[in-house]
């Protein structure tokens, strides 16, 4: 059986989701899964490495270094002999990835929805051409990519009983000194389960306020915009979906007012469940959704919003 390695990332003792669903998609392809963590808690998170017969945590350097790690994780892919590695499509999984290609000299693969076995190596799948085809993609050496959030099952079950300890040998060429908490609360686009957009069919900023709403009855939504709207001022560029901002795959997205332009359908077409409120019925966005709305954003979102407040009240 071909071993996969998967980089998990940690926090208050246990794997985030989106490693367990990186961790998720290494058992769906079959493989034997080794898990590796560095940084404070480490051996005590591995445990919640679901699926992974073994844990691995990198040791030997108090502040996380992307090159010293990256070339510690090419070094247990030789020794491991890996056909994979696989990191979750966050901003430190997409810095680690390309890293640990360069060592292996093979090209990563980002926002991959799928990984197979094909004999002792392996496959993977991802959009191409903006979302409007899926692309199988094979390497001559071990495959190295970044899995898109939301797609596949995390992983469960038990994690490996031990840790075993790695030291990282290469000096590193920069350091991760500190890292800042957002202002904030809001739940990021790229991993929260629900998403609601809002396009230029809000008219203005003042009446966003019905988008914000909707996510606020669902309890466990981002807020999510446009580029027209965001280039317009009234969103933040953290909240953009798209082409040139997030790509997003929740279990539920619902656009408001979003006509449907072919950079924004590349960010969010591979999301479970698609929802578009627009007054017209022309939009490109219907051609996508699983559920259409034609009607005024403005009367149809607040019944929504309340309708949606009152099936969390009877849960």
């Amino acid at each position: 059986m071909s071993k996969v390695i998967v980089f998990c990332e940690h926090a208050s003792g246990a794997v985030r989701r989106a490693s367990l669903e990186a961790l998720g998609a290494a058992k769906a392809a079959g493989a034997d899964v080794v898990a590796v963590l560095t940084g404070e808690g480490a051996e005590a998170a591995a445990g919640s490495a679901a699926g992974a017969s073994k844990a691995v945590c990198l040791t030997g350097q108090t502040e996380y270094s992307s090159d010293a790690v990256a070339s510690a994780i090419a070094d247990l892919c030789g020794a491991e002999g890996a056909g994979a590695f696989l990191a979750a499509a966050t901003y430190r999984g997409k810095d680690l990835a390309p890293r640990v290609a360069a060592h292996l000299d093979v090209t990563p693969f980002a926002d991959c929805i799928e990984l197979c076995a094909a004999g002792d190596s392996f496959h993977v799948k991802r959009p191409w051409l903006a979302g409007k085809a899926l692309a199988t993609l094979g390497s001559s050496g071990a495959i190295v990519a970044t899995t898109r959030l939301n797609v596949f099952t995390p992983a469960e079950g038990d994690g490996p009983a031990e840790c075993a300890a790695v030291a990282i040998a290469a000096e590193p060429k920069a350091r991760v000194t500190a890292l800042e908490a957002k202002g904030d609360a809001k739940l990021d686009v790229k991993e929260a389960p629900v998403v609601v957009s809002g396009g230029r069919g809000l008219q203005d900023a003042e009446k966003f306020h019905i988008v914000e709403e909707l996510a606020g009855a669902f309890g466990n939504a981002a807020v999510g915009a446009s580029r027209a709207i965001v280039d317009l001022g009234w969103r933040p560029h953290g909240e953009q979906v798209g082409q040139t901002g997030k790509v997003v795959a929740p279990q539920l997205y619902i656009a408001v007012g979003i006509s449907g332009a072919i950079q924004h359908l590349a960010g969010m077409r591979t999301s479970g469940t698609i929802v578009a409120i627009n007054k017209d019925a022309d939009a490109p966005i219907f051609k996508v959704a699983d559920y259409g709305i034609v009607g005024d954003a403005f009367e149809v979102v607040p019944k929504l919003t309340e309708a949606i407040k009152a099936v969390k009240a009877e849960s």
